[in-house]
């Protein structure tokens, strides 16, 4: 019987710890590949890299290193290495850190997963919070088990699954919806040696509320969190108010 092909990507790395567990978790349900970017890409969005080529090596059976952006990848990995027998799942992470209510915007590792779903593969995206003396044993568990679930049950089309771990003693699992998550609205001007300047945008520590039935409320009370994405943005509440809006503007 021929095993479920799952492809594994991230935005932390090909040789991070986080995708090398989620790929030994994944092992256990089907044929893992992994194609995942050279270096940290950490906060790349859904981008593509169109202004000069992608270089692929590979660095291990069934795990390829591409010099380019997590939905480059994907897009690498389904559309060409697999493109004869397409993948079945496609999992994005461990992420170091979490990637909870306005994060999916920025995040490679969501991002990643929106490129699966366009492309038509059930996809997955799995972060884990950093703590003192944290672990990715609860993710990778978890990621393990929704395989077998979606195996079984496909998300309804165009959706994927953003999943946030939390750190330490975990009470269950809650479905729930984005939270409000912000780095702050600072950009910070320093200057180098030759005192030219330059800038980091954004605080480091972000803020978000506890509002319940959020995912950022579900991780601060330890439950993980599984958040339904779709890739539909349409606000649907406010078509006809820009209707209204519409017949001042036309021609």
């Amino acid at each position: 019987m021929t095993r479920p092909r799952i492809l594994v990507t991230n935005d932390d790395g090909i040789f991070s710890e986080g995708i090398e567990r989620l790929a030994a978790a994944l092992s256990e349900v089907g044929e893992v590949v992994t194609v995942a970017p050279d270096q940290e890409r950490s906060a790349a969005g859904h981008s593509l890299t169109l202004q000069h080529p992608l270089r692929a090596r590979l660095v291990g059976p069934e795990r390829w290193s591409v010099d380019g952006t997590p939905t480059d990848c994907v897009n690498w990995g389904v559309l060409h290495l697999l493109k004869n027998d397409r993948p079945k799942l496609l999992f994005s992470g461990i992420n170091l850190g979490l990637n909870l209510g306005d994060d999916v915007t920025y995040s490679g590792t969501v991002s990643a997963a929106f490129e699966g779903t366009i492309l038509g593969v059930p996809s997955v995206a799995v972060s884990q919070e950093i703590e003192t003396g944290f672990s990715f044993d609860a993710a990778a568990n978890f990621a393990r088990r929704i395989a077998r679930r979606l195996l079984q049950a496909p998300l309804p089309a165009g959706t994927l699954v953003n999943v946030n771990v939390p750190a330490g003693p975990i009470h269950g699992v809650r479905v729930a919806r984005l939270g409000k998550r912000r780095y702050g609205e600072a950009v910070i001007e320093k200057q180098d040696p030759r005192g030219r300047p330059y800038y980091w945008i954004g605080s480091t520590i972000p803020e978000g509320d506890l509002e319940d039935g959020t995912d950022i409320a579900a991780v601060a009370e330890k439950w993980i969190s599984m958040s339904p994405l779709h890739l539909d943005l349409t606000d649907y509440r406010s078509m006809e108010a820009l209707e209204t809006v519409a017949k001042t503007l036309g021609v």
